[in-house]
């Protein structure tokens, strides 16, 4: 007989979705080598939407959603994890197409997985979570595109969100001048107990783009996406960096190519999803490295 466990599903109705708690039998999870006992799992932009069904996240009805998971392997035929072991996963459609980390198990390929960096646990891993992982995956391709602390101002938009939070945290912590961009001025104490250096009004990037603005940034984090985008591309150095990971305003990018050719502006687009394996073992090993737990479980926020 089948064992059952806890989870939160999703279901869709001709009355609409729905949401709630149930039981399930073990033998209802997805294909998987690996089966997790999940401890930890936290919620993001993607998961509130899911949730609310305001966008279509969810490809498959009945889910368990979340799109984060940690906890301890319990059974595993996949060579490289085996009972006991520590581990992390975010994205590969977990949450969208595949069931998630809302419940007490999950079934999931071990390809997927990262092992918990050493000397941290499940509960800290998803203080980070997938929004923290994006942000270090924005840092590792400003880093790779050479943009330097001495290169001049980095700015985060979107910032007392969870990957803008985590972003501020982790490049102050590598020796950059942040400016915080957000919408909520009575955050500016939180962000800049984080590490920003000087907050702007998110205003002052939703207003007509121009072909080319002031030079400004030497690269930027953005999640949000649109008018946003387009003005921040328009401020940045000659060789700047900019980074993309969100669509908060919009999918729409009312830009031009000056900046890209007059400028050499550089827009490197964010995957966090099929991110490939060995490029999330370094965002994890980085995050552990550069970071200081107790600053990480002040940042991430809805």
């Amino acid at each position: 007989m089948s064992k059952t466990f806890r989870a939160l599903i999703v279901d869709k109705t001709d009355g609409g979705q729905t949401v709630g708690i149930r039981d399930m039998a073990e033998d209802e999870l997805m294909e998987g080598d690996v089966t997790i006992e999940v401890s930890h799992s936290s919620v993001n932009y993607k998961d509130g939407l899911a949730l609310t069904g305001k966008a279509p996240i969810i490809r498959r009805f009945p889910l368990i959603p979340g799109v984060d998971v940690a906890g301890t392997v319990r059974d595993s035929t996949h060579p490289s994890w085996k009972k006991g072991d520590k581990v992390i996963l975010g994205g590969w459609g977990v949450g969208e197409g595949h069931h998630g980390g809302f419940a007490e198990l999950a079934r999931v390929k071990g390809d997927w997985l990262v092992a918990v960096p050493q000397g941290w646990t499940t509960a800290e891993c998803m203080g980070v979570g997938v929004a923290g992982y994006t942000a270090m995956l924005c840092i590792l391709a400003l880093e790779e595109q050479g943009v330097k602390p001495a290169n001049g101002e980095i700015v985060v938009t979107g910032a007392a969100g969870g990957v803008g939070s985590t972003s501020i945290v982790l490049l102050a912590a590598l020796g950059y001048k942040v400016v915080a961009s957000t919408g909520r001025p009575e955050e500016e104490a939180f962000l800049k107990g984080l590490g920003a250096a000087s907050i702007i009004d998110r205003k002052e990037f939703n207003t007509e783009v121009k072909p080319l603005a002031k030079a400004r940034w030497a690269g930027a984090i953005d999640s949000v996406g649109s008018v946003t985008l387009a003005n921040i591309i328009s401020q940045t150095l000659p060789e700047g960096t900019v980074t993309a990971c969100g669509l908060a305003q919009g999918m729409d990018l009312p830009t031009n190519v000056a900046p890209f050719i007059l400028r050499g502006v550089r827009l490197i687009g964010i995957n966090s999803v099929t991110t490939p394996i060995a490029r999330r073992k370094l965002a994890w090993k980085r995050i552990a490295r550069d970071s200081t737990r107790r600053s990480l479980h002040r940042s991430p926020r809805m």
